[in-house]
């Protein structure tokens, strides 16, 4: 291991290679401690990846390019069609013989913090069913219990996670035994980070002795497979199909044998998922064929007459909304990430306002943007796969992210959303459901993804299971 001195030194001359020596102004002010915190922020920059960003991004704000030519996409439906119908039903075959034979793995992106919603500790810790308070980590962990239950084989689940949760997520799952998983089910690593930037091109210091450090984006996702073995022990392990989701929303099917199966027949190497729009300017991105390729243009990018515009029966003709869900195969991401690829996802920049060091060291509060972020987006992969497909799914299904601590995407309404889904669940299955005048169940109601992944899953366990008595808050677990 180099000393201080060795590494000091080192990075002396590194970062006057990359013009960045300002990051040491302070050094000498600094005691032992906070020397090794500064040199090991630097030791997770890039710095050769930073140049091309700098000018490209930083010095310069890219314009904003409209595709010459944008078109809906075509899309499965949620409902097969009459012709559709034998497709589906060997998507639903091929999808389950592949989980069964261990070839497909859940990926989940879950760097964040709970910060938004008024909880300290990464976002997948946060309680959110509506009876046993459930973390969310804990609900996608009983999803792969409920997959090993009815598939005969449990998937193998990597988690991305950051620098800034990576030790209590880990922490988080040990203290809570796994919630039933093994830890040799579970892979953590985590993502890769940028630094925050002045518009100048310097990158900016949030203390003397730490730089402002945050996420490369889930676009990053993918070379944080490559880079920290992730897709070697897939590779090892005969995995060739990654189901890819976010932490925030406990609706998801983390693996979903029909969307998993249209992937593979298909021969696509990038496989989504799609909702319809709530309203024309709803705040997801859209799927479009964006000069030939599939793609997703977000919101504030496209023009709103296409936003607003209709089909001839009335229809929105840009209806169909990312909910950041996919399927991707093995081998295009390590296309992607291959070293000494020339395949790059385009940067996308934020102006933000922080807390940064100026020359004389002192630490500025701005009233305006004064910095500049930099991420990259998973979905800017999807016009660079072969075959590339979108699948329709319900809403109510699906997707109910938790974001923010109150109002739209709150914990509230996605405790609102499992419960809804639970009761339509139960009546489908032909279990009557109390309900208040407004429509809303009368009482909590809660089905761990244990007990049942879907409501064909959940007829098949009441044949075997009674249920709770009625009038009472209800939960279905293992």
């Amino acid at each position: 291991m180099p000393s201080i001195d060795d590494r000091h030194q080192a990075y002396v001359r590194r970062l006057a290679e990359y013009s960045q020596s300002h990051l040491l102004a302070f050094w000498h002010e600094l005691d032992s401690g906070q020397q090794e915190q500064l040199l090991d922020d630097l030791d997770q920059i890039d710095f050769a990846r930073c140049t091309s960003p700098i000018e490209a991004y930083i010095r310069n704000r890219p314009a904003v390019r409209i595709p010459d030519t944008i078109e809906p996409p075509t899309t499965f439906p949620i409902e097969p069609s009459p012709d559709q119908a034998e497709q589906y039903a060997a998507a639903r075959r091929a999808g389950a013989d592949a989980i069964r034979a261990g070839r497909v793995a859940a990926f989940m992106v879950a760097g964040g913090q709970g910060t938004r919603l008024g909880f300290d500790g990464p976002k997948g810790a946060f309680r959110i069913s509506p009876i046993r308070q459930a973390p969310l980590f804990q609900l996608f962990a009983e999803s792969l219990l409920g997959v090993e239950r009815r598939y005969r084989h449990r998937p193998r689940w990597y988690v991305m996670t950051s620098p800034a949760n990576h030790a209590d997520t880990a922490d988080f799952f040990a203290r809570h035994n796994f919630f039933g998983l093994s830890p040799d089910d579970v892979l953590f690593f985590t993502q890769g980070q940028m630094p925050a930037f002045l518009p100048d091109g310097r990158i900016a210091l949030a203390e003397k002795h730490r730089v402002a450090l945050g996420p490369d984006g889930h676009g990053g996702s993918l070379r944080a497979l490559a880079e920290s073995g992730a897709l070697a022990d897939m590779r090892r392990r005969g995995i060739d199909t990654i189901s890819y989701f976010q932490v925030d929303n406990p609706l998801v099917q983390t693996i979903d044998p029909l969307f998993i199966g249209l992937h593979l027949l298909t021969g696509s190497e990038m496989s989504s998922k799609a909702v319809h729009k709530a309203h024309d300017l709803e705040r997801v991105g859209v799927f479009c064929v964006a000069d030939g390729k599939l793609a997703v243009i977000e919101y504030s990018d496209l023009p709103e007459e296409l936003a607003r515009a209709r089909n001839s029966d009335g229809t929105r003709r840009f209806d169909a909304g990312s909910i950041a869900v996919h399927v991707l195969s093995r081998d295009f991401v390590e296309r992607l990430t291959a070293a000494g690829s020339t395949i790059q996802l385009p940067w996308h920049r934020a102006d933000k306002k922080l807390p940064v060091v100026n020359e004389r060291g002192e630490l500025i509060t701005p009233a305006s943007p004064n910095i500049v972020k930099l991420e990259m987006f998973v979905f800017d992969a999807i016009p660079l796969a072969r075959n590339p497909l979108v699948l329709y799914t319900r809403r109510d299904e699906e997707f109910s992210p938790v974001k923010n601590a109150e109002g739209a995407d709150s914990p509230a309404t996605t405790r609102r959303d499992l419960v809804r889904r639970a009761a339509r669940w139960l009546e489908s299955c032909g279990v009557g459901v109390a309900r208040s005048a407004d429509g809303e169940p009368a009482q909590p109601i809660e089905v761990s993804p244990a007990f049942a992944l879907d409501a064909d899953d959940l007829r098949e366990q009441l044949k075997s299971h009674p249920l709770p008595q009625a009038g009472k808050p209800m939960l279905l677990a293992s």
